[in-house]
C-alpha cells in the first residue's frame, strides 16, 4: 500500500518560470523517503493559467 501526500504550491511572482522553488520541496519530501509522481492543477485563472497546484509525492505505507 502507498502513503500519499500533497504539497500546494501558488504560482505568482516567486514560484513560476524560472523559479527553482520547486526544487527545494521536492529535495525536501526525497530525504524524507517519499518520491515524486507528479502534479495537480487546482486552479486555473480565466486565461487558462495555472495559479496553483499540487505536488504529488507517494511511500510505501
Amino acid at each position: 500500500m502507498k502513503a500519499y501526500e500533497y504539497v500546494n504550491i501558488h504560482i505568482g511572482k516567486f514560484v513560476g518560470a524560472g523559479s527553482e522553488a520547486h526544487r527545494a520541496i521536492i529535495d525536501e519530501y526525497a530525504a524524507k523517503g517519499y518520491r515524486y509522481v507528479g502534479y495537480i492543477p487546482t486552479n486555473i485563472n480565466n486565461y487558462g493559467k495555472i495559479t496553483d497546484l499540487d505536488l504529488v509525492f507517494e511511500r510505501d505505507a
